[in-house]
C-alpha cells in the first residue's frame, strides 16, 4: 500500500515556473514506477510525465518535452516535476500516481494508487 500527497501547486504566470512534490509513505516506494497525471476542468486526466523505479528512465507528453522534468529521490520517498515556461493550458489540478509495473508507465489504468492532486493556474 502506497499514500501519496501532493503539494508545491499554486498560481503563477505564463513563462513561470513552478515544482510539484509528492510525498509517499511505506518502505516500498523505490519498487514503484512513478507518475504526474493532469486533469483540466471538462477534460479527462492526462498523462504527463512517467519515471522508472531507478530513476533511470523518463517519458514525458509531447505537449510538456522540453518544459517539464520529473526525478525521485528514493531515499526521501518523494517524486517532483519541476514546471518550466508554464502556459496556461498547463493549468489543471496534478496528481501523482503509482504503479507495480516496471519501468516508465504511460497508460492511467496501469497505475495502482493515486494522490489527491494539487491546483496549479497558469494565468496570462
Amino acid at each position: 500500500q502506497v499514500q501519496l500527497v501532493e503539494s508545491g501547486g499554486g498560481s503563477v504566470q505564463a513563462g513561470g515556473s513552478l515544482r510539484l512534490s509528492c510525498a509517499a509513505s511505506g518502505r516500498t516506494f523505490r519498487s514503484y514506477a512513478m507518475g504526474w497525471f493532469r486533469q483540466a476542468p471538462g477534460s479527462e486526466r492526462e498523462f504527463v510525465a512517467s519515471i522508472s523505479q531507478s530513476g533511470g528512465s523518463t517519458y514525458y507528453a509531447d505537449s510538456v518535452k522540453g518544459r517539464f522534468s520529473i526525478s525521485r529521490d528514493n531515499a526521501k520517498n518523494a517524486l517532483y516535476l519541476r514546471m518550466n515556461s508554464l502556459k496556461p493550458e498547463d493549468t489543471a489540478v496534478y496528481y501523482c500516481a503509482a504503479s507495480a509495473m516496471v519501468g516508465v508507465v504511460v497508460v492511467k489504468r496501469d497505475y495502482n494508487y493515486w494522490g489527491q492532486g494539487t491546483q496549479v493556474t497558469v494565468s496570462s
